[in-house]
């Protein structure tokens, strides 16, 4: 595995979005994987759209090829990061900061639209592949 896909972008993808297919295609979907934060804004985003049915298998048709990590090992540096940030008074979102902290502890490269709050992390290494 070599990338982190954020939420954003797999939305992108799913909507056949920025060419995010040939991104897909280029690194291949079994270098990529999805903190299951990712997976639960996804399962909400499904669950609240107008035709659930189509989004979870979406969701389903993707999971099944990438790899879903969860956020144990990434806690810590969740943590440390929080109260940095808090104290420059920077703060990004938990769920934002705990998928970012999951690329740092899995040497992974966060793939995302977002990067003006994910760049905020330290050690993290970003790559935006919406090209709008």
């Amino acid at each position: 595995m070599k990338y982190l896909i954020d939420t954003n972008v797999c939305i992108h993808f799913f909507r056949g979005k920025f060419s995010l297919i040939d991104s897909f295609e280029t690194v291949k979907l079994s270098n990529c994987a999805v903190s299951e934060i990712t997976l639960a804004e996804l399962i909400f985003g499904a669950e609240n759209s107008s035709n659930p049915k189509k989004n979870y298998k979406l969701i389903d048709k993707f999971t099944e090829r990438t790899k879903i990590l969860p956020i144990y090992n990434a806690i810590g540096i969740y943590a440390k990061e929080k109260v940095r940030l808090r104290k420059k008074g920077e703060m990004i979102s938990d769920f934002d900061l705990l998928i970012g902290s999951t690329a740092i502890s899995n040497d992974l490269i966060m793939v995302t639209e977002n990067v003006k709050e994910f760049k905020r992390i330290n050690g993290i290494r970003i790559e935006n592949w919406v090209n709008r």
